[in-house]
């Protein structure tokens, strides 16, 4: 009778928080993958609150190890009632702006802003109406992939800092408190471009860039390869690729398969009409 007297304590108590507002608790244990367990202000019998590992605070950066005993404010982020759990952020409280302007971005939103800086890893971007990011040079972020659809020797190669950009949100980063951006995703797909124009059985003609255990990779247009399988490199079975090409040959291929969604084209040299080279 006890138990269910207090869980439907817990389920009244939970009821009355609000998805948004900040609460107040103290940390009693950290349950690794999960998070951190919070004892709500207002609830002493026990931990209503979680705090997930990508919420934690950002005091020191990245986040910071909670200790047992701890007192921590945290925005409630949602509120399972038939779980009985509150799920916090205290990255979010600790800095409300950032998140008030990156919660409401939705996928495919187009956003523009100005190169802040270029990394190793991607490119900071300032986005425009955007705050201040409290660790980065930008709120905005490109990683490399999603820069251009073709190859480029150096970021540099791309964009500039300072140079004016649009891109797509893509998501919120909630570990990094950034939104993740994509600049490629505003340009022509040039695989569909080429996947409009051929068909499977047209012959094309390209040169042979890179040798796999499996094949061989054969650009047949800007920045677009296709692979032409082991089995598919000569008239007659040859255990390597070097035993058919060697990087740099000119070849024709035919189109043997042409996958849109995951942007793969699949090539056949033995099926090549003997009149072609």
């Amino acid at each position: 009778m006890g138990a269910e007297l207090d869980d439907q304590a817990a389920r009244e108590f939970l009821a009355s928080i609000r998805v948004g507002g900040l609460c107040h608790g103290t940390a009693i244990e950290s349950t690794g993958s999960r998070g951190v367990a919070v004892v709500l202000d207002g609830f002493p019998a026990r931990p209503l609150g979680m705090v997930g590992p990508l919420d934690l605070s950002w005091r020191p950066y990245p986040a910071s190890p909670v200790q047992v005993g701890q007192r921590i404010t945290a925005e409630v982020t949602s509120v399972d009632l038939d779980e009985g759990i509150a799920w916090l952020s205290m990255a979010s409280a600790e800095h409300p702006e950032l998140w008030a302007f990156l919660r409401p971005l939705r996928s495919g939103e187009i956003l523009s802003g100005t190169i802040a800086a270029i990394e190793r890893f991607g490119v900071f971007v300032a986005l425009d109406q955007g705050p201040d990011h409290p660790v980065f040079p930008g709120v905005g972020f490109i990683s490399i992939p999603e820069l251009s659809w073709h190859r480029f020797e150096a970021i540099s190669d791309i964009v500039q800092v300072g140079e004016r950009v649009s891109c797509e949100f893509l998501y919120f980063d909630t570990w990094n408190g950034e939104a993740r951006l994509s600049l490629r995703a505003t340009q022509p797909d040039p695989f569909q471009t080429l996947a409009d124009s051929i068909s499977v059985g047209q012959t094309l003609h390209g040169q042979v860039t890179k040798l796999v255990p499996f094949g061989a990779f054969v650009q047949v247009a800007d920045g677009i390869e296709g692979l032409v399988h082991l089995q598919e490199l000569a008239a007659t079975p040859v255990e390597t690729p070097e035993e058919a090409v060697q990087v740099g040959d000119e070849v024709s291929v035919v189109v043997i398969e042409v996958d849109r969604p995951r942007r793969r084209l699949s090539l056949s040299r033995r099926q090549v009409s003997p009149d072609r080279p």
